[in-house]
C-alpha cells in the first residue's frame, strides 16, 4: 500500500529545528481536560508557550499505559464532555489561527474503531491532524489502522521501549513515520524519572536503525530533566507534569480555577525554556 501525501508540518518543523541546532519541545494535554473550553484555550496557547509539536490525548475509559495523573485527566475529560468528534473540532478550531504547529493525536484504538477507521482518517485529515500515536496497536495489527493511515497521508508514530530489542526493532520501525517515540522508562507514565545515560544509549541504538527523529517521553517532569533529554534526543515530550498542573489548579468543585490556564502555560514555558537552553550532544 502506497503512502499518501502528508501535510508536511512534522517534516518542516524538525528540519527547521535541525537548522537551529536544537531539539523540539512536545507538550501533551488531554482533550477536554477539565472541560472543552478550557482545554481549547490551553491548546491555542501552547505554541506561544514554546510548543514545537503538540500531543493531544484522546480520552479512553481503559488506558493501559497511562499513570495516575493522565488517568485522572481522562476522567476529568469524560466529565468535561470529551468525545472523538469534539476532539477533532478542537483541532479544527486550533487550525483557524495556527497552520504550522504539528498536532499528534495520542490514545487507543477503540474510540477510532467505534468512529469508523475510514471516516476517522478523512475527518482527522480535514481537521488538521498530522499524526497518530495509538499505543495498543502492535505492528502485527498494522492492517487495522497504521497502513490505512499512511495511505491517507497521516503519519503513524510508533513507540519503542527499553525492552524493544534489536530483533523486535525492525518490525516496530517498519511502518513508523514522522518520528519515533522512545518510552524512556518501563511501566506507566508519570511514575519515575528516566536515566540520562540509559536514554543516550537508547537514542544511539535507535539512530543506527532509522533516520527518523527520535522523541523521548515518560518520566520528564522538570525543566532540568527536559533540558537533559534535549541534549540527547531530537525531541522531549512532557505529559504527566503538565496535566498534574491542571489538576493542581482546579477549584474545590473540580472546575477550572481563575489562574489555571495562565499557570499551565507558565509551567509549559518553563519546560520549553529548558529544552531551548540545552547544549546539543545528540547521538549521530
Amino acid at each position: 500500500m502506497s503512502r499518501g501525501e502528508t501535510s508536511g508540518r512534522i517534516e518542516a518543523r524538525f528540519a527547521k529545528l535541525a537548522e537551529e541546532g536544537r531539539a523540539a519541545f512536545v507538550p501533551f494535554i488531554m482533550a477536554a481536560d477539565p472541560d472543552i473550553e478550557t482545554s481549547l484555550t490551553i491548546l491555542k496557547g501552547l505554541p506561544d508557550a514554546g510548543a514545537d509539536l503538540i500531543e493531544l490525548g484522546v480520552m479512553y475509559s481503559d488506558p493501559m499505559a497511562d499513570g495516575p495523573a493522565i488517568q485522572a485527566a481522562g476522567r476529568r475529560a469524560k466529565t468535561g464532555g470529551a468525545r472523538l468528534d469534539r476532539t477533532l473540532d478542537m483541532v479544527r478550531d486550533f487550525r483557524g489561527s495556527d497552520s504550522d504547529t504539528p498536532i499528534i493525536l495520542m490514545g487507543y484504538y477503540n474510540p477510532i474503531y467505534i468512529y469508523g477507521v475510514d471516516r476517522f482518517l478523512a475527518d482527522a485529515r480535514e481537521a488538521g491532524v498530522d499524526a497518530l500515536i495509538i499505543v495498543d496497536l502492535p505492528p502485527e495489527e498494522d492492517d487495522e489502522l497504521c497502513l490505512p493511515a499512511l495511505a491517507a497521508g497521516m503519519h503513524f508514530v510508533r513507540l519503542a521501549t527499553p525492552t524493544t530489542d534489536d530483533v523486535r526493532l525492525p518490525a516496530v520501525l517498519a511502518n513508523t513515520s514522522g518520528f519515533v517515540y522512545y518510552v524512556a522508562i518501563t511501566g506507566i507514565t508519570g511514575t519515575r524519572s528516566a536515566d540520562s545515560a540509559e536514554i543516550h544509549a537508547a537514542v544511539e541504538r535507535l539512530k543506527r536503525h532509522t533516520d527518523l527523529p527520535v522523541a523521548v517521553g515518560f518520566g520528564i517532569k522538570t525543566p532540568d530533566q527536559a533540558s537533559a533529554v534535549a541534549e540527547i534526543a531530537d525531541a522531549a515530550v512532557v505529559g504527566s507534569a503538565i496535566v498534574q498542573t491542571i489538576a493542581d489548579n482546579l477549584d474545590s468543585d473540580g472546575k477550572a480555577g481563575d489562574k489555571l490556564v495562565a499557570n499551565v502555560l507558565d509551567f509549559t514555558k518553563s519546560l520549553a525554556d529548558g529544552v531551548r537552553g540545552a547544549q546539543r550532544k545528540a547521538a549521530k
